[in-house]
């Protein structure tokens, strides 16, 4: 009896103190861990992400810019891009951009459908689930002229 009390009061002081390690963990890293991705160089233009999106319903496709920092509509979806990697010269293409994308549904409340870095070369793996639209990111670029074009 004695015995499994200290190994109750063992527990505790384990889980208390995981709780309070975990508590002081920072955050995950804003990135992803893919020590070859890097912001597109400076040059001239505004920083976008090229995307693709599809709308299920007319089977249309439709290839758009999205600047860094700045909402972009495609039908009812409001995307914004948050930060737009690529991978440097000496590795395999890579473009990586953190998208946030919200519904805004005539007469119905916004609803955010996804928050995270989808990757150009798989699309796949971090996708956005919606009955009417598809999105995915083609590349991480600079737009040349006063404004990239934009989404219908």
């Amino acid at each position: 009896m004695r015995r499994l009390a200290i190994v109750a009061a063992a527990i505790v002081i384990v889980v208390a103190t995981l709780g309070t390690v975990a508590a002081q963990t920072p955050p995950p890293p804003a990135r992803p861990g893919n020590a070859n991705l890097r912001p597109i160089p400076d040059g001239p233009g505004k920083r976008v992400a090229e995307l693709q999106g599809l709308d299920k319903v007319t089977a249309r496709t439709q290839r758009f810019y999205a600047p860094v920092g700045q909402a972009t509509r495609f039908g009812t979806l409001e995307i914004t891009v948050g930060d737009c990697l690529v991978n440097v010269p000496e590795a395999s293409p890579e473009s990586v951009a953190y998208l946030t994308i919200v519904d805004h549904k005539p007469g119905q409340a916004e609803e955010k459908l996804f928050a995270g870095w989808m990757f150009a070369s798989t699309p796949s793996l971090s996708a956005l689930d919606h009955g009417v639209y598809d999105v995915r990111v083609l590349a991480c670029t600079m737009a040349q002229g006063p404004a990239p074009p934009s989404s219908r």
